[in-house]
């Protein structure tokens, strides 16, 4: 499994109220999530965003509250990845759970920049930074978390 896009970068302990805002939690629809994602701390992220763009950010990134509501707005918004240092055990656990990417790489987390094009290699952990030709290791994913991942989420994996 592969992933590639352009980056997105934040800092550290982008928490899930910023993620998704707790004003629009009344919505469980992924479109509608995906429209107002990451608003509170860079608002034309919806307008830049394109399918297949990767998050990198720094330290504890999903920290906060435990919605479930934040992977899915971040993946629902296109991005195939995200990237951190670090991440809140219970948005590590959720992303998975919804099938949404997340690899931890202290290296690439510092070093990639915003508008960088990357491309993360699943099954290597592998992170290539096409820009600036650098190349990175992260931790690769158990290959059971790697078919949840495939299967789109938890849920569609157990139903398989």
């Amino acid at each position: 499994m592969k992933a590639h896009g352009s980056v997105h970068k934040y800092g550290d302990n982008v928490d899930t109220d910023v993620i998704i805002p707790a004003r629009y939690l009344n919505s469980t629809s992924p479109a509608e999530l995906a429209q107002k994602c990451m608003e509170d701390i860079d608002p034309d992220f919806v307008k830049r965003v394109e399918k297949g763009d990767i998050i990198v950010a720094n330290k504890n990134f999903g920290c906060g509250s435990s919605r479930e509501h934040a992977p899915i707005a971040i993946k629902a918004s296109g991005i195939s990845c995200v990237i951190a240092e670090s991440f809140a055990r219970i948005f590590y656990r959720n992303a998975i759970n919804i099938g949404l990417p997340i690899i931890e790489c202290k290296e690439a987390a510092a070093e990639i920049e915003a508008g960088d094009e990357v491309e993360i290699d699943f099954d290597s952990g592998k992170i290539y930074d096409l820009t600036k030709k650098t190349e990175y290791k992260g931790q690769p994913f158990p290959e059971f978390m790697q078919k949840i991942i495939k299967a789109e989420g938890l849920i569609n994996y157990i139903n398989m």
